[in-house]
């Protein structure tokens, strides 16, 4: 039990530190269509865990479709554009869970996440370097920005499933994990 609570503990300050919450700074105010949502007691203090967790994958599963879009139509290597295509299709219904997933617990559809670089986290930055890349140097780019990408949604999802306490959070958690192993791998195998 320990060990769980150090995970979330681990998982709650991954996103202290990086600067993240889910609170709007005194300098922004929330969107109306923010506003008008309010936290559930799921959301608020026993799913803190559920909450931060699925707050940063919606964010990071978005910035990577795009990518992986720009992959499926530029990339030089059949493979790679194929594996690129089905991974984005896969994120896509991943994405579809997620948002009913933020609905379910009352949290705001908005990127609370917007503007901030971690782990994993495919930035308006990585797209623009990736969009002046051409053949091989897009590949490279590429290949690097969703190894990351999929290693620490692996790590953070973990951290979901060994902490949360949402069931339908942990499931959704559980699943990713094992996507990404496989996800993984296929990488590995075109890359070798």
């Amino acid at each position: 039990m320990k060990a769980v609570r150090g995970t979330a503990a681990a998982l709650l300050a991954l996103l202290v530190v990086t600067g993240c919450s889910a609170t709007p700074s005194d300098d922004k105010k929330p969107s109306a269509a923010s506003a008008s949502v309010r936290p559930s007691p799921v959301a608020t203090l026993s799913g803190a865990t559920d909450a931060a967790w699925v707050q940063l994958m919606t964010p990071m599963n978005e910035g990577a479709v795009e990518l992986l879009t720009m992959a499926a139509e530029r990339s030089t290597d059949p493979r790679l554009r194929s594996w690129a295509k089905d991974l984005a299709a896969g994120h896509r219904t991943e994405l579809d869970r997620m948002r009913a997933l933020l609905k379910e617990l009352g949290l705001p559809s908005t990127n609370v996440h917007e503007g901030h670089e971690m782990p994993g986290m495919v930035t308006p930055g990585d797209l623009t370097q990736a969009r002046a890349a051409d053949g091989a140097a897009f590949e490279k780019v590429f290949v690097i920005q969703i190894r990351e990408h999929l290693e620490q949604s692996a790590h953070v999802s973990r951290s979901e499933v060994d902490a949360g306490s949402e069931a339908a959070a942990r499931k959704l958690a559980a699943a990713l994990v094992e996507a990404r192993r496989g996800e993984l791998a296929g990488l590995e195998r075109i890359t070798a």
